[in-house]
């Protein structure tokens, strides 16, 4: 299989490294010192597992790359416009494109069903670049579970122990090509699976965005030492519990409790992307992480208050830095 991942930062850099060490055929669309020292020395993944360290094709144009079987895209949200200006020499006739991004993905509402059945998500695609680019049809939704981190240019560190990929088509069908791109990454020691419910999945993974992220943003330091403080603890389980009401709203409950949910990264000393872009004056993903899931509990007459109190304080530091130019009235 010929895979291209589109942004090999830290996530993208360690699922590229998982399907070359899987056998498929690896490109990378990357730029700056990080491209420099793969084209030079190869892409180096630093996991529990072991080093994979791996030639791959590598560009910042994807016309040199050519077109693939799949693409796998890993910029971070506010990059996408740029991505849906370059991406076309990338597919062919049959190319799917999976998006492992986080937040509310541009593509949530085609194939719902219902009253918000193909509903626009103006905050993670505005006018419509990345749908008329790509294309729903193509589409596949993707949810990581990894800790990453860029340490030098060219090597991912991943500190989670545990990882895991959910992949899955926006209208729930179990299709030849989801299945596929799962066996690659499972080839390269990647848990995958093929989910017929990808919406409820974003949910899972949003909760611990919004519980984990605004409250790092705010203290400047790890999950860990964040939320080893009883008051800042409360307050994210006051988050999560928000956040699944938001999510039965929308007609995708997430099962187990908020104590569950914030357990499963509590002890990791992992700084939260959003931290991290902050810290590295790139800009931030307010949008799809925190504006767009309180727009929708607005419309859905969901009471947030901790959550808005929150993702408020989080994206005026976000102004304040100068990596968020939205308006910022969650």
């Amino acid at each position: 299989m010929k895979v291209c991942v589109y942004g090999a930062g830290a996530i993208g850099g360690h699922l590229a490294g998982r399907l070359a060490r899987g056998g498929a055929e690896v490109s990378v669309v990357a730029r700056g010192p990080h491209l420099a020292a793969i084209l030079a020395d190869g892409l180096r993944v630093q996991a529990a597992d072991g080093e994979m360290h791996h030639r791959v094709a590598a560009s910042a144009s994807p016309a040199e790359l050519g077109v693939q079987d799949a693409v796998v895209v890993c910029t971070k949200v506010p990059a996408l416009a740029s991505m849906a200006a370059g991406i076309a020499p990338l597919l062919g006739a049959a190319t799917s494109v999976t998006f492992v991004t986080n937040g509310i993905p541009w593509w949530y509402f085609d194939h719902h069903g219902g009253p918000l059945d193909g509903q626009r998500l103006p905050e993670v695609d505005p006018g419509d670049a990345i749908r008329t680019a790509v294309g729903v049809e193509r589409t596949l939704g993707g949810v990581i579970y990894s800790a990453c981190n860029v340490v030098a240019p060219g090597v991912v560190e991943v500190t989670s122990r545990t990882n895991k990929l959910i992949i899955g088509e926006p209208n729930g069908e179990r299709t030849r090509r989801a299945v596929e791109l799962a066996a690659a990454f499972k080839a390269g020691g990647m848990p995958c699976s093929v989910s017929e419910n990808i919406r409820t999945d974003v949910w899972s993974k949003l909760l611990n965005n919004l519980a984990n992220g605004p409250l790092c943003l705010l203290s400047r330091r790890n999950i860990r030492d964040t939320f080893a403080n009883p008051v800042v603890r409360e307050a994210a389980l006051c988050v999560v519990k928000e956040a699944m009401g938001i999510a039965a709203a929308m007609g995708h409950p997430v099962p187990g409790t908020a104590e569950e949910r914030i357990n499963l990264s509590i002890d990791i000393p992992h700084k939260p992307s959003i931290l991290q872009d902050l810290e590295a004056g790139r800009p931030m993903e307010v949008d799809s992480l925190f504006q767009a899931p309180l727009r929708l509990a607005r419309e859905a007459g969901i009471v947030t208050p901790t959550l808005s109190l929150t993702v408020a304080l989080a994206t005026h530091a976000a102004i304040a830095a100068g990596l968020y130019q939205g308006k910022g009235t969650p």
